[in-house]
């Protein structure tokens, strides 16, 4: 199976419109506590520690996405379509 190309300016604004509402910022404020806010023991399995990067990265990525299609001029084209 091959992978379809994605548009990453609609995906975007898609991401800013979805997590840009109040309910949505409940959500990412929930994923912030539990990945990027969580701290783990000095001890914790590196098996442990990989696991959490691998979430915060992903908030991340998804908290920078949104950010793109809300400040993002050169999406405004794609929002009027």
């Amino acid at each position: 199976m091959t992978a379809r190309p994605v548009d990453t300016d609609q995906l975007a604004l898609d991401a800013a419109r979805c997590l840009g509402t109040p309910q949505g910022e409940r959500l990412l404020g929930h994923l912030r506590r539990i990945t990027v806010e969580r701290r783990l023991a000095p001890d914790c399995p590196e098996a442990e520690l990989r696991h959490l990067e691998g979430q915060r990265h992903l908030l991340a990525h998804i908290e920078a996405l949104m950010q793109r299609g809300r400040d993002g001029t050169q999406l405004a084209r794609i929002a009027e379509d």
